[in-house]
Parts: structure tokens; sequence; C-alpha cells
């Protein structure tokens, strides 16, 4: 499970079938320096890594830190085959992260 914050949604005049009704968001994954800001909601500074189209059903919105999967672990919640890349699995309230100092 990856983390990230939601920057956006995508919305479609036309798509497959199997998404009828479904919703997509922009989700941009956080690293660890990020986590604090993006807990505070305020909005973070986008980092490197490349944002990702996350299928929800769990009704995530602008600004929420979600947890997202990817890959073949996205489309278990599915009975049918079902071509997505990633997925909403949790809508986070607080993170508490304290650094590793070695």
């Amino acid at each position: 499970m990856r983390i990230g914050q939601v920057i956006g949604r995508v919305v479609m005049s036309r798509q497959e079938a199997a998404f009828k009704g479904a919703r997509w968001l922009l989700v941009h994954p956080l690293d660890a320096k990020q986590f604090k800001t993006a807990c505070d909601k305020a909005p973070t500074k986008l980092s490197r890594q490349s944002t990702a189209v996350v299928y929800d059903n769990l009704g995530a919105g602008q600004d929420d830190i979600v947890g997202f999967v990817e890959g073949a672990e996205a489309t278990a919640p599915f009975d049918d085959p079902t071509p997505i890349d990633a997925i909403t699995v949790a809508i986070f309230d607080h993170i508490h992260y304290v650094p590793y100092k070695a």
C-alpha cells in the first residue's frame, strides 16, 4: 500500500461499461517528508513521484490522504476481471509519523 493525497478528480464522457458510475481520482504519492504537512490538511507540494489515476469506491475527496494499492492487488475487490491499475483502500484521518534515527 502507498499513501497519497487527492489532488483532483477525473471526469470521463466515455468509458468502459464495467466502469459505469465509477469515481476516479488523481492521487499524488507522498514521501516521508510530506506526511506531517499532509496530515494537517494543508496542500502539499508535489514530489517527483508520478501522480496516479485511482479508482475510488470509498468517497475520498479533495486533499484527503488515502491509502491505495496498485497492480494485481487493485483488482482483488472485483468478482469479474476488471482492468484497473490502482484503487483506494483507506481514507486516513491522521498519520503519526516519527522518523527512525539510527
